[in-house]
């Protein structure tokens, strides 16, 4: 795979922890909650290790 294949590819992913930023602030996501955010920091994670294999410039 290309690596601007996958750097499009993590634009993707990034814009989708948006919305899970968003499902957070909803007041009534109960246990889910817990799940939403180890969700959160493993994408982070993901994107630090990404950024650190391949780092822009």
């Amino acid at each position: 795979m290309e690596l601007q294949a996958i750097r499009d590819r993590i634009a993707t992913i990034q814009s989708k922890r948006e919305s899970l930023i968003r499902l957070l602030e909803q007041p009534d996501l109960g246990t889910l909650r817990i799940d939403v955010n180890q969700a959160i920091e493993e994408m982070d994670d993901l994107l630090e290790e990404f950024d650190r294999t391949f780092p822009v410039g």
